[in-house]
């Protein structure tokens, strides 16, 4: 019998691909047309089957990533699998239930606000208090495109349920380095967008498939759903099968490439003349090269610890193999404290152990961007297998080929560069631009602020200036642009500016369980210093225990269960 961890070995025949497309063509517009009283018994069905596999994907998530039984890194696993899925699972749940009574996801009109340059936002996070009570100090507002208002909103949500479709299958190409990261693609286009899925592994990941098929079951049953393996050829002959109507990629932007234009000489004639080899829609999510700008001001000692402990965190956790990890520090040229707080992230760093280099091809990716270089700083003492943290510092930011700028590392390095600017405005005008100009992706960004210097005369109005100009799906204040992937609430994805020609981080959002349309990104916002320390802090010593407790809680949400969190978040 072939076990979970030896799933990746094998990839689905393509006579048996044919069946599978197929079966789900022929249930399309079954499911376009199910009432919506029955989508949500469907969604209250898997979110009771996916609690039961729930630890069964942690263990195997744990052995495939070389992270010893029992560690506190487990709690990364928990958090980025279960937690993400479950908490998803039952907003969909709430949001089926309000379609259902009133047309639409609620959002109550005190959510909504117009934003200085005129466009709409909505705060989608906190919901209640009970969100507030998990996520401290936390706020998250979707910005939306020029032509939504306040008159209109609700004729841009829940597109699906007012003006269905007769029935459309959604390939799914899912990634491999974070678990929730098929399920949650593929609830986005079941239960938002009302297509049906072929969801295909990555090799990487592929222990989770029986997993997901045991937890999915109801919609594998009544082809809803289908679950198959392999790697580029599979995903190719998938994308262009004639019952397929459109594609997500979860991955990399050459997987994008190839799949729209080609390969080779042949793909870039093709995108000079615009002419697709997919002509299918297609949405995808296509990683980052992650931007931390770090303003100049008045920084307190315990803020700015706080913030490299977090800095830190986004570059260690799952490895470094995160879209949204942190990787490219931009610091003021003119700062006196740009060299302290470098300072502080590595040492913060040096609390998280060097980790397996379980990605494929991380090993080189590292020795290509540390290799020869001067002023890099190596953290932690990596064993047979691991590799340690690098910190390449004041790389010069006229050099825009180099490569910290231009790809995403993929593994443990995380640049430092600097832009002009003394004064926080000067430093925010600068720093955009650069980001917005030289850095690819269009993910996520994070922005580090103290409280003091946003009460500096001018600043706010600089500072708001600077959110609404930043060209990225996420931007995440003071906090990890991670928190944006995991709320549920808060739409994924990268910004809508993008072209197929130049498709960066992709297009499109999934998640969003407010079902939203006319996204132009997610803003959360949080105090320079917050407390207890969060969970991807490094060191953190009861993150595995803090990851099962918030699984269980995200899936039966109770005051009753408060205090266990806190007991663990306290414990870090």
């Amino acid at each position: 019998m072939t076990s979970v961890a030896e799933t990746s070995l094998r990839s689905t025949a393509q006579a048996t691909l044919d069946q599978v497309v197929a079966r789900v063509k022929e249930s399309a517009g079954a499911f376009a047309r199910m009432p919506v009283r029955e989508k949500r018994a469907l969604c209250e069905q898997l979110l009771e089957r996916y609690r039961q596999v729930a630890e069964a994907t942690v263990v195997e998530a744990c052995r495939a990533k070389g992270i010893p039984a029992g560690s506190p890194l487990a709690g990364e696993e928990w958090l980025a699998g279960p937690v993400v899925t479950l908490r998803m699972l039952r907003l969909l749940v709430e949001s089926l239930a309000d379609v259902e009574a009133r047309g639409a996801p609620r959002v109550d009109p005190s959510w909504v606000r117009q934003l200085p340059d005129g466009r709409l936002a909505v705060k989608v996070f906190p919901g209640n208090a009970l969100d507030a009570a998990l996520l401290g100090k936390h706020e998250a507002e979707v910005h939306f495109q020029p032509g939504v208002t306040r008159e209109n909103l609700g004729e841009h949500q829940a597109r699906f349920f007012k003006a269905p479709h007769g029935g459309r299958v959604c390939l799914v190409l899912g990634a491999g380095n974070v678990n929730a990261i098929p399920p949650t693609d593929c609830l986005t286009k079941l239960f938002v967008e009302g297509t049906v899925c072929v969801l295909k592994m990555n090799p990487v990941n592929a222990y989770l498939g029986p997993l997901l098929e045991k937890a999915f079951q109801p919609l594998v049953d009544r082809g809803f759903l289908a679950v198959v393996y392999g790697g580029a050829e599979e995903g190719r002959y998938l994308a262009h099968h004639p019952h397929v109507d459109e594609v997500h990629v979860t991955g990399s932007d050459k997987t994008h490439d190839a799949l729209v234009w080609g390969v080779g000489e042949e793909g870039e004639m093709r995108r000079a003349r615009r002419e697709r080899l997919l002509q299918k829609p297609i949405h995808s999510e296509l990683g980052n090269i992650t931007p931390v700008l770090v303003v100049p001001g008045p920084w307190k000692p315990a803020e700015l610890k706080f913030q490299a402990a977090s800095v830190a965190g986004m570059v260690a956790n799952n490895a470094s193999f995160n879209c949204n990890s942190a990787k490219l520090l931009v610091t003021a040229r003119e700062w006196a404290g740009r060299g302290g707080f470098v300072d502080a992230v590595a040492e913060a760093l040096g609390r998280a152990p060097p980790r397996s280099a379980w990605y494929p091809g991380a090993a080189q990716r590292w020795s290509s961007f540390v290799d020869g270089r001067n002023n890099v700083q190596r953290v932690g003492t990596a064993r047979d297998g691991e590799l340690p943290w690098a910190v390449l510092r004041d790389v010069d930011a006229s050099h825009l080929s180099d490569r910290v700028f231009r790809q995403e590392p993929w593994c443990s390095v995380l640049s430092e560069t600097t832009v002009a600017g003394g004064d926080a405005a000067s430093y925010l005008d600068a720093a955009v631009d650069f980001v917005n100009g030289s850095v690819w992706g269009t993910l996520a960004a994070m922005v580090l602020v103290s409280d003091e210097t946003l009460r500096q005369p001018g600043v706010a109005a600089a500072f708001e200036r600077a959110l609404a100009r930043l060209r990225y799906g996420g931007v995440a204040v003071n906090t990890w642009a991670g928190t944006l992937f995991a709320l549920g609430t808060t739409p994924w994805g990268g910004h809508p500016s993008t072209t197929p020609e130049d498709i960066q981080s992709g297009r499109g959002f999934v998640h969003n369980t407010l079902m939203f349309d006319g996204i132009e990104k997610v803003v959360i916002r949080a105090p320079a210093a917050n407390f207890p320390a969060l969970p991807w802090f490094p060191g953190h010593r009861t993150a595995h225990v803090l990851g099962q407790r918030l699984a269980q809680f995200e899936a039966d949400p109770s005051w009753l269960k408060v205090p266990g969190l806190a007991a663990a978040g306290l414990r870090a």
